[in-house]
C-alpha cells in the first residue's frame, strides 16, 4: 500500500510567526452543529522516521532502578483538509516497562567482587504497530480529554488501549496494558494543544480527527540501560 512522503518537502510551517504556532491554548473550543457547515478533518500522521531521543521517567522508587530512561522519538505531522497547513512534532512510539536487573561479567567478577561489577537494567517494550497494512488509520474524534495543560486522545484496538498524549510528560502515569504515543515539544505539549485548538476554531464545526500510524521496519523489543538511564543496547525484533 503506498503511503505519503514524510520529509521536509511538504511546505511545513514551524515558526513563531505562523498563525498555527501557539505557546499555550487559545481559549475555549468553538463547537457548532449547523448541518449546513461542512465537517472537516484534522489528520495526525505518526511516521516511521526516527528523529531523536527523549528521557522519560520510569516511576520506580527503588534507588537501584534508573529514574529515567532514554527512548527514541519519531516524526509526527499534523494537518487539516481546509488550510492544508502542516506542523511537525516529535512523538514516542514505544512504552517500556522494567523487567530485570543484569550484572555484566568483568574483571571485578573475576576477583569475586561482584558488588563492584557494572549493573544494567532491562526494560521490555510493548510496541503498537500496524499488523496487516503499511498504514493503519484510526478515528479518534470522539475520545479526548482536554484541559489547560494536557490533551489526550484515547482509542482501542481489539483488547489494547492506546493513548496519544500532549502535556507534561513527567506527570503522565504509565499503566501496563496501555500503549502510549507521547508528544514531545519545547513547551510541555502546549504548542500541539494550541495548534489543535486553533484548527478547531478555524474549521468552525468540531472536526473529525484521524490518526495514521506507519509501520516500522524494525521494532525494539527491549532496551538495556546503565544506572544513569543511558541506553547501552537496543534489542530489535
Amino acid at each position: 500500500m503506498p503511503f505519503p512522503e514524510l520529509n521536509l518537502s511538504l511546505g511545513l510551517t514551524d515558526n513563531k510567526g505562523s498563525v498555527f504556532y501557539a505557546g499555550s491554548g487559545e481559549g475555549d473550543v468553538v463547537v457548532r452543529t449547523d448541518s449546513a457547515l461542512k465537517k472537516h478533518t484534522i489528520s495526525i500522521i505518526i511516521s516511521e522516521q526516527e528523529v531523536g531521543t527523549v528521557n522519560l521517567k520510569t516511576f520506580f522508587e527503588s534507588s537501584e532502578i534508573p529514574v529515567e530512561i532514554e527512548v527514541p522519538t519519531y516524526q509526527m505531522i499534523v494537518t487539516d483538509d481546509k488550510t492544508n497547513e502542516k506542523e511537525i512534532y516529535k512523538v514516542t512510539r514505544d512504552t517500556f516497562f522494567y523487567k530485570e536487573k543484569t550484572t555484566k561479567k568483568g574483571i571485578w567478577s573475576f576477583f569475586g567482587l561482584k558488588f563492584l561489577a557494572p549493573k544494567n537494567f532491562l526494560f521490555e517494550n510493548i510496541p503498537f504497530e500496524p499488523l496487516k497494512e503499511e498504514i493503519e488509520v484510526f478515528d479518534i474524534s470522539k475520545y479526548r480529554k482536554l484541559n489547560d495543560d494536557e490533551l489526550c486522545y484515547t482509542f482501542q484496538k481489539e483488547n489494547q488501549n492506546i493513548q496519544l498524549f500532549a502535556g507534561d510528560i513527567n506527570t503522565l502515569k504509565i499503566e501496563k496494558g496501555t500503549s502510549y504515543f507521547i508528544i514531545v515539544d519545547e513547551n510541555k505539549g502546549k504548542r500541539f494543544i494550541g495548534d489543535i485548538l486553533y484548527r478547531e476554531k478555524f474549521l468552525k464545526l468540531t472536526p473529525k480527527v484521524t490518526l495514521s500510524i506507519i509501520k516500522r521496519k524494525k521494532v525494539s523489543k527491549a532496551i538495556e540501560t546503565g544506572y544513569n538511564g543511558k541506553t547501552d543496547r537496543v534489542i530489535y525484533i
